[in-house]
């Protein structure tokens, strides 16, 4: 499904498409129907002659109830543009172009009303004066239909129009973190309540645990509808019903957001690009009683321009907004908003958020959506909290840390001197905070000794990881009777071995020093049994269990430090080099 928004000035006919096209009333208030005028946001949905099913959020064009309008474009694919051929082109026709322009759009079309009510020619003229208007917008190329329902003329070639306007505009993307942007809330007797609004970014589930922002009160979907039709599971762009489990229907409402728990940063600060409309008489600075309209609400906001200190009209700059709701909305760069100004009820312009966690003081702040630009400001940030306020899913670089290359570089430099100072002593480890450690596991020549940090050169030997040092710390305490480890240390126990620290016996891992220490023992006990020693006798000597004794005789006989005869060991060719005592 895709969703298309109405636009355009009032009493232009927009309602009267919805419902000729649908069969449902838009206008569902009683004041509606009064005064024939749309108040508020409208619903209704149509299945066109493709098959393909088009929900229609139908929006305000009365300047009064701009605020609704923007309530319900922010979630939408495509815009059905009116303008009346009896009156061409209003005020409110230019606004909701631009607004629906500063929010990103870029597919759509105009349907030409009342035409019926005109001389002949002037429909026509009408087109070409919408056409000159629409120039340089993101509606310059759009089909215009001539259409005027109580004539039945042109709804045939609209809905034509509609299927040709959904085939080209792509599916809503699914990143796996749905947000659903409430425009509605209500109770419904014997099932509580109901929010409604177009799902983003990822899918519903009934059962699913999510999250209302502002807020985070935890609520549970009871179940989902779609234009009345029932789902137990709904994809991205679809029109939803959500009942909720969880919150009352005065504890969640327009302006919040349905959410995942924990896939979303709620901010109350982030900067944006702001694109200030042509047709605003004056430069915009900080001073003024702003509000920010994103998703389905609106929000009173301070505002910094960046840099020059002011945008002049048909201009674009840089803008730093502080919510004034502390608890912060679930944004991310490449969201779009619009700002207008609230002592002077006009539109100022909008654009595209840019950093939802700013960490620059205003003055320095150069903001793109460039993750590399949000890391090198950090220096090192955590890859889970990185995905939460770009968006991007990025490879860790040092354990959970993605880090600056430059950052990193320094950090590997001054981590690898520290070392190499600390000479034989090595580097207590309990001095560095967890990044460093994680670094030191990065470290080409560096192992770990007593909880120390020592160059390679000054252990003897090979350099190994820090889990690899903790694993042969327990295996050299405890010499010849070691415990059985777990399934997670079977890594460092194979990068031990590679290191000639340690050595597998069967089942049974020893410490390579223990079976040094062990093969000297044993050459003892051979020289006072020249007549060979019995499993009992090793057992004795080394202090040890038949359980760890029996493997360790079998991997001595199998490198030829011992040799089986019977129930008997003697000395095997290669005992001497082991042992240093000769033997043989």
């Amino acid at each position: 499904m895709r969703v298309v928004a109405t636009a355009g000035h009032v009493d232009h006919g927009k309602s009267t498409l919805v419902r000729a096209l649908t069969g449902v009333d838009p206008d569902r208030l009683p004041e509606e129907q009064t005064r024939g005028l749309t108040i508020d946001l409208g619903f209704a949905a149509a299945t066109l002659p493709s098959g393909a099913e088009v929900g229609f959020v139908d929006v305000p064009g009365h300047a009064r109830y701009v605020g609704n309008m923007l309530a319900g474009v922010g979630s939408v694919d495509a815009c059905l543009f009116v303008v009346a051929a009896t009156e061409g082109w209003k005020e409110q026709s230019e606004e909701h172009l631009r607004i629906l322009g500063l929010l990103g759009l870029s597919h759509g079309l105009v349907a030409l009303t009342k035409v019926a009510a005109t001389e002949d020619g002037w429909p026509e003229l009408m087109a070409l004066e919408v056409r000159d208007r629409l120039a340089g917008t993101f509606l310059a190329d759009a089909p215009i239909v001539e259409v005027d329902v109580p004539a039945g003329i042109g709804l045939d070639g609209l809905r034509v129009a509609l299927d040709r306007l959904l085939a080209a505009t792509p599916p809503a993307a699914d990143h796996d973190r749905p947000r659903l942007w409430v425009d509605r809330s209500f109770a419904v007797q014997g099932s509580g309540t109901v929010v409604t609004g177009t799902l983003r970014d990822g899918s519903l589930a009934v059962g699913m645990e999510m999250a209302v922002l502002p807020g985070g009160r935890a609520v549970r979907v009871r179940s989902l509808q779609s234009h009345h039709h029932k789902l137990e599971h709904a994809t991205p762009g679809r029109r939803l019903a959500v009942n909720l489990t969880g919150a009352s229907r005065h504890e969640v409402g327009r302006g919040q957001a349905l959410v995942r728990p924990g896939q979303w940063h709620a901010t109350s600060c982030f900067d944006a690009r702001l694109t200030v409309l042509p047709t605003l008489g004056h430069a915009v600075e900080r001073r003024g009683a702003y509000a920010v309209y994103t998703g389905s609400g609106q929000y009173p906001v301070r505002m910094r321009v960046l840099g020059r200190g002011r945008i002049d009209a048909g201009q674009e700059g840089l803008a730093r907004f502080w919510i004034k709701n502390p608890e912060g909305l679930p944004l991310l760069p490449g969201d779009r908003y619009v700002l207008r100004e609230s002592g002077r009820f006009e539109t100022v312009g909008g654009g595209e958020v840019l950093d939802v966690e700013p960490v620059r003081p205003a003055k320095h702040a150069r903001p793109d959506r460039s993750v590399e630009r949000v890391v090198a400001e950090r220096g090192w940030v955590e890859r889970d909290h990185l995905r939460l306020i770009t968006g991007v899913q990025v490879e860790a670089d040092v354990g959970r840390w993605v880090v600056d290359p430059a950052i990193l570089a320094a950090e590997r430099a001054d981590l690898a001197a520290r070392v190499t100072a600390a000479g034989t002593a090595g580097l207590d480890l309990s001095t560095l905070d967890d990044r460093r450690r994680a670094l030191l596991d990065r470290l080409d020549g560096v192992g770990f000794r007593d909880g120390r940090a020592v160059d390679a050169a000054a252990l003897g030997g090979p350099a190994v990881s820090e889990a690899a040092s903790r694993v042969l710390a327990v295996l050299e305490a405890a010499g010849c009777s070691p415990p059985t480890l777990p399934l997670s240390d079977r890594g460092a126990l194979r990068e031990l071995q590679r290191a000639g620290l340690a050595v597998e016996a069967g089942e049974v891992w020893f410490a390579a020093s223990a079976v040094e220490a062990a093969v000297g023992r044993l050459a003892k006990v051979m020289t006072d049994h020249p007549e060979g020693f019995t499993v009992a006798d090793a057992r004795d000597a080394l202090g040890s269990s038949r359980r760890s004794v029996v493997p360790l005789l079998s991997h001595l006989d199998s490198i030829g430090v011992t040799r089986r005869r019977g129930d008997l060991r003697t000395p095997g060719p290669r005992l001497a080099r082991y042992s240093g005592t000769g033997a043989g």
